[in-house]
């Protein structure tokens, strides 16, 4: 069963989407309810309800649940975090880092205003990424249009080297 059977179920039937979700717990993925949802951040208590038919899901709840499932469904090799920063800033990023046991690669996305990274930001959620680290400045306002979570930079050890480089006698 894939993501398009749910999508299917859920038009084509009154509990459809919900047999089809739980069908590819159980099946496909092998996951209880709640390493569902701490995987994908999604609330345990909005789950349950969506799978024991006591709510409908919203259209963005749904957008979520599909969006987790393809990303939990992909290989190992396809999950990405994606980086959005100046070009200075990503020559001295590493590739890959180490989460829970998974090697998870990094992927830059260079910009150099705030709308290529509100664009970035979008672009990378498209292509699949678990997550997206961002400056402070973007973070609120790409927080509120994607479902995958954001993380903002924050510079404290940079500015205070810059601080260090300017020294002079006051």
């Amino acid at each position: 069963m894939t993501v398009e059977d749910m999508i299917a179920g859920m038009l084509r039937e009154e509990g459809g989407f919900q047999k089809a979700l739980r069908h590819v717990l159980d099946d496909e993925l092998g996951m209880t309810i709640n390493e569902f949802c701490k995987a994908t951040g999604i609330s345990p208590s909005t789950m349950y309800k969506i799978l024991e038919e006591k709510r409908e899901p919203n259209i963005r709840t749904v957008r979520m649940i599909i969006r987790a499932v393809k990303i939990l469904t992909k290989g190992s090799n396809d999950k990405f975090i994606a980086v959005i920063a100046s070009h200075q800033v990503l020559q001295t990023l590493e590739k890959s880092v180490e989460i829970g046991g998974h090697m998870v690669q990094l992927k830059e996305y260079p910009v150099s205003t705030v709308e290529d990274a509100i664009i970035a930001a979008v672009r990378a959620e498209r292509e699949g990424a678990l997550g997206l680290i961002c400056a402070p400045i973007v973070a609120p306002t790409v927080e509120r249009i994607l479902t995958i979570p954001v993380s903002p930079v924050m510079p404290t050890t940079s500015i205070a080297l810059a601080i260090e480089r300017l020294k002079f006698d006051l």
